[in-house]
């Protein structure tokens, strides 16, 4: 389980930044997994501070995005992974933007939404603007082909 945070003002979006297992960088939502015990909406406040030195208050639930990967594991094995990410919609609130430093992310930064299609970025990314565009009363965006 984890929680994000879809922050848009003037036409940019809010991102951070992973290092990338393969050596290629690639852009996020900012926020992350949740402490045991920790509600998810106190899990995306502490992560985006975290990732990138801003303070949100949320806006709304915009809805639940899930994913299921297999990949291989450190022993060689198939690990069969399933991610259950809340994702909200934010606003800043205060603090200053500023980067990560000695956790998942390795920068932060605004970029336009315009920009983003272009952008080396995960699959999250467009699934949070998806739902922040369409604000579907499920809370799931319309899936292509259905």
């Amino acid at each position: 389980m984890a929680a994000y945070a879809v922050c848009v003002h003037e036409d940019r979006l809010l991102l951070a930044r992973l290092p990338g297992i393969d050596g290629t960088p690639k852009w996020t939502l900012p926020g992350g997994g949740m402490e045991h015990g920790e509600d998810p909406y106190d899990t995306v406040l502490r992560e985006v501070e975290e990732e990138t030195g801003y303070r949100i208050e949320l806006t709304g639930l915009l809805g639940v995005d899930s994913v299921r990967r297999s990949f291989r594991g450190r022993l060689g094995d198939t690990v069969d992974h399933h991610g259950v990410r809340l994702v909200y919609e934010g606003r800043v609130i205060g603090g200053e933007l500023r980067d990560e430093i000695g956790g998942s992310t390795d920068m932060a930064a605004w970029q336009d939404l315009s920009a983003v299609p272009g952008l080396q970025r995960v699959g999250l990314v467009d699934a949070g603007l998806a739902l922040w565009r369409e604000r579907p009363p499920a809370g799931r965006p319309a899936l292509p082909g259905l």
